[in-house]
């Protein structure tokens, strides 16, 4: 039976990915780099910093990926800030609040600097629902790494096969399947060229996974 659900962030939370790409794509722009689509999409998932640090390596660029990370951090900061239009994914609040009210542990397990969780968590009241917060950030490895997802279960206080992650990119179905974690792929419009293929089951919509219809679920490995 499960008893603790962890959420990514970007992409199942917060559509939050327009903002990202307009501050990454600034951010090439000031250090003077043409990054690929193909190239682009295969961050999906991935730290901030392990992104920067691609990007050094790849481009062979002077700067430090922590200077790019500061860039892309202060073009985010001032995106967010000015865009009042930005809202939660559709249902996902709804499916938040049906996990809390019967009973279910809840932790993030997001790629995001903490400061960007913090904003988006203390934007729409989040922190209420859930008994721990992690980010990619503090970690040594990034998705499709499965560390950050190992822990999220630990901060739960369950095993893994007490879990279930739900997630919208290939590197974050990846990084629970190696944790060994059931995985729900939430195929969704904002999300682009990802693949949903190890994923234990694939949603469009979060009606497809509210409490009554996951309480039974009792994956084994």
């Amino acid at each position: 039976m499960v008893k603790a659900v962890i959420f990514d962030m970007d992409g199942v939370i917060i559509d939050s990915e327009p903002m990202h790409n307009k501050a990454y794509h600034d951010m090439f722009n000031e250090v003077g780099i043409d990054v690929s689509n193909e190239l682009y999409e295969s961050f999906t998932g991935q730290s901030t910093i392990n992104i920067c640090k691609r990007l050094c390596d790849h481009f062979n660029l002077t700067e430090t990926p922590e200077h790019l990370v500061a860039l892309k951090r202060k073009y985010y900061k001032h995106f967010f800030e000015s865009n009042s239009d930005l809202t939660l994914i559709d249902g996902v609040l709804d499916l938040i609040k049906d996990y809390y009210n019967n009973g279910l542990t809840l932790v993030l397990a997001s790629s995001a600097a903490m400061t960007s969780i913090n904003q988006i968590f203390e934007r729409f009241d989040l922190d209420q629902y859930f008994v721990a917060k992690l980010s990619g950030g503090d970690l040594k490895a990034s998705k499709p790494h499965p560390e950050i997802f190992i822990k999220a279960a630990e901060a739960s206080g369950f095993n893994n096969d007490e879990c279930i992650v739900i997630e919208d990119s290939t590197n974050g179905i990846k990084a629970a399947k190696a944790a060994n974690i059931f995985c729900v792929g939430f195929d969704s419009f904002h999300s682009k060229n990802q693949d949903y293929s190890q994923a234990d089951m694939v949603i469009t919509d979060f009606k497809d996974i509210v409490y009554n219809k996951i309480n039974t679920l009792t994956p084994s490995y």
